[in-house]
């Protein structure tokens, strides 16, 4: 998952971001899963089969392939064209292995193929993620279908879910040829789960461009892995993090624990996203809050909605001079000692980061988790500024405090005489 809503990083000289394996000894990989059920035989992409217009794209997508591409191609319902769904259901085949691109044999391979049987889009993805392996770089995989899955159970979305779990650098993106708005919605859950990206293709010439740019995006190893981490249920417990990205699930209704090491002298920032990738009851959010080891809450961040969204995110700041030392105990019984900010009694300290939610969801509330992205940093602290002062405004105030002492004499002076004047009269 791409995450909208994270600070900027400016990593402290000296603290080495933590990211997944940011350089890798082999290229990334890649798997296109193509469907190849029976309904595409339908002939309505340009008055040609969608099998047809398939083949043609795909062959025009692969001669464009660099010779380094790390390339696999499988497919599903492609060989059994009987009623029995059972067996049905298990068909899907690796047809090219995946490995430097071989132009005229993964050619060949898909202009035999021919629209035959059901759709296990759920089992076809988790035998995708097996033909990738879970070692080395980044792993994707192109789904490319014209239906929604023939043969649930498994579910492709709860599949997807199990596979992001799994925190193997795999992404999914979805393709849907003419898609109804059923199979949309399951593309777009399938996609979602694993931070890939949905489209749609009804022309040959979009289903060539967008195969091209999905194959495009899966040959470029991602900037930034973030790296793998399991927040806990409590703060003693909870792993320490430095400056860095990380990647973590969450259940509906979780607290998840983190904890940061923040230096003398250094302000705290830190930024969460929760991708939902499932349906959720309306009137949601996600709270991420900094607090001692002892639980006194410093600061908290907060995002909220109420309908569909794709992402929410919260972050905060803090600085320890924010908060006096409460006490000049040093037993460490006591909690943390703050400080207020002087260089004598400045100490390093933990602070524990808690993100939890208020998500709600009628169908899919147990596992695996929603997945997040936390953002670390620690910078020079900002302290804030004094309160500003009137500076040349003292010389107006006392041209006004002169100006009305005049006025209040000219005033009385002018009241006396008009009522001695009258009395006169």
């Amino acid at each position: 998952m791409v995450l909208a809503g994270l600070i900027g990083l400016s990593w402290v000289i000296g603290t080495a971001p933590a990211y997944a394996d940011e350089t890798t000894a082999e290229p990334p990989r890649m798997e296109l899963v193509l469907d190849v059920s029976g309904s595409m035989r339908a002939a309505d992409i340009d008055g040609e089969t969608r099998i047809a217009v398939a083949k043609r794209a795909f062959g025009q997508v692969v001669d464009a392939l660099p010779e380094t591409t790390q390339l696999g191609i499988r497919v599903l319902g492609a060989t059994y064209g009987g009623d029995d769904k059972k067996k049905g259901c298990v068909d899907t085949q690796q047809i090219v292995p995946v490995g430097p691109v071989q132009q005229t044999a993964a050619k060949n391979a898909i202009a035999s193929l021919k629209p035959t049987g059901f759709t296990p889009i759920g089992l076809a993805l988790r035998e995708a993620a097996k033909d990738l392996g879970t070692e080395g770089s980044a792993r994707r995989i192109v789904l490319i279908t014209d239906g929604e899955d023939t043969c649930t159970p498994p579910d492709p979305c709860e599949v997807a879910r199990e596979l992001a779990a799994q925190g193997t650098k795999l992404v999914v993106d979805t393709l849907g040829l003419t898609p109804d708005e059923k199979t949309r919605k399951q593309l777009v859950c399938i996609s979602t789960a694993t931070g890939g990206t949905y489209a749609s293709a009804t022309s040959e010439q979009e289903l060539t461009d967008r195969v091209q740019q999905l194959v495009d995006r899966a040959a470029v190893p991602p900037a930034v892995t973030p790296a793998t981490v399991t927040g806990t249920g409590t703060c003693d417990k909870a792993p320490v993090l430095t400056p860095g990205v990380y990647s973590d699930r969450e259940k509906i209704g979780e607290h998840r624990y983190y904890k940061v090491a923040l230096q003398p002298g250094q302000e705290l920032r830190a930024s969460v996203s929760v991708a939902l990738d499932r349906p959720l009851n309306r009137d949601y959010g996600v709270l991420l809050k900094a607090a001692t080891t002892n639980g006194r809450e410093l600061v908290r961040g907060l995002d909220a909605g109420s309908g569909r969204a794709d992402v929410v995110s919260a972050g905060l700041r803090w600085s320890a001079s924010e908060t006096p030392a409460a006490s000049a105990s040093t037993d460490p019984d006591d909690g943390p000692q703050w400080s207020d900010g002087s260089d004598d009694d400045a100490v390093a300290t933990d602070v524990c980061l808690i993100v939890s939610n208020s998500f709600a969801s009628a169908t899919s509330a147990g596992t695996p988790g929603m997945p997040l992205e936390l953002s670390i940093d620690t910078v020079a602290a900002s302290h804030t500024p004094d309160a500003p002062g009137l500076g040349r405004g003292w010389l107006l105030l006392l041209v006004l405090a002169v100006a009305g002492l005049i006025a209040g004499v000219l005033a009385g002076w002018l009241t006396r005489w008009w009522v001695a004047t009258w009395r006169e009269n």
